[in-house]
């Protein structure tokens, strides 16, 4: 397969599953609806040792938010049921609780399963807070020296999928930066779906452990870094020099492939040889993307 000259590797995505909670939070201003969100979804890139991964879905405009401000919808996800009620307090009751004039709501009401994000967080108000149903859902105030911290009781957690990926290989690194952000561009307005790693792109792909230190559990992919090319059992193409990977997280295996068919669209471009993907051969989750088969099927 070739799109626009560049050539479409047979192989398929490997991802695995993961728990999703959605939460939206809402400001003054988009501003502080920023600086809330992007303290929130800090030091959240990877599982292998952030312990969550989370981003940005989307920003929302005060029309669609519960309390008509601006705001935007936030994704964050644990690969275990039972490490996401952590996560989320942890983060919700440093960045948001201190943020000023932001608030907390569940962007998930449907879900069965749920978090008591806020029956947790309202303890900070030492006696003083105080909750209120409204429309069958609870919220806390917890007084704060701004006003008041208003933030929902609970939020739900669905069954995601993380690791969903394609590889960017490039004649150089200018050619492998403008193809990945265009992806990304394409690629960050879709529902359902975050790209965790720092502007949604990694340089540092990894293979499963190590060849030489055995107790990480995962390494540098040596097969796809162009300086080993001659040291090691290389898998780039002749002309390839560098390589960029996007990894997308997902609400459900049609969110990611709808991201991946528009990412890996707008990354075909002038100095871009290949696009390919991170498998494991089935060693490292159930979830399969197979890149010919989305990109000859389309968005979903």
């Amino acid at each position: 397969m070739n799109i626009r000259g560049v050539r479409i590797d047979d192989t398929f995505a490997e991802a695995f599953p993961m728990r999703a909670a959605r939460l939206i939070i809402t400001a003054k201003s988009e501003r502080w609806v920023r600086n809330c969100a992007l303290k929130l979804t800090g030091f959240a890139t990877s599982v292998i040792g952030c312990k969550c991964e989370a981003g940005i879905e989307r920003l929302l405009t005060p029309d669609e938010t519960p309390d008509a401000r601006p705001g935007c919808a936030v994704l964050l996800m644990t690969m275990k049921k039972e490490e996401l009620p952590k996560r989320l307090t942890e983060r919700v009751g440093q960045t948001v609780l201190t943020c000023p004039t932001a608030s907390c709501f569940d962007g998930l009401p449907d879900a069965p399963d749920r978090i008591p994000v806020g029956d947790w967080v309202r303890y900070y108000g030492d006696g003083f807070q105080s909750s209120k149903v409204i429309g069958g859902r609870r919220y806390w105030r917890v007084p704060v020296m701004e006003d008041e911290f208003l933030v929902e009781a609970n939020v739900g957690m669905i069954k995601a999928i993380g690791g969903g990926n394609f590889l960017i290989f490039a004649e150089n690194t200018d050619a492998a930066l403008e193809a990945a952000e265009a992806a990304i561009d394409a690629m960050e307005a879709l529902p359902g779906v975050i790209m965790p790693f720092p502007g949604g792109i990694v340089r540092s792909g990894s293979k499963l452990g190590s060849r030489r230190y055995k107790s990480l559990i995962a390494s540098t992919s040596d097969a796809v870094c162009p300086t080993l090319r001659a040291v090691t059992a290389t898998q780039l193409p002749q002309g390839v020099n560098c390589v960029l990977e996007i990894v997308i997280d997902g609400i459900d295996a049609t969110a990611i492939s709808n991201a991946m068919w528009a990412g890996i669209d707008a990354a075909c471009r002038p100095g871009v040889i290949e696009i390919s993907a991170g498998n494991y051969g089935g060693k490292l989750g159930p979830h399969h993307f197979p890149l010919r088969e989305i990109m000859s099927g389309g968005p979903a």
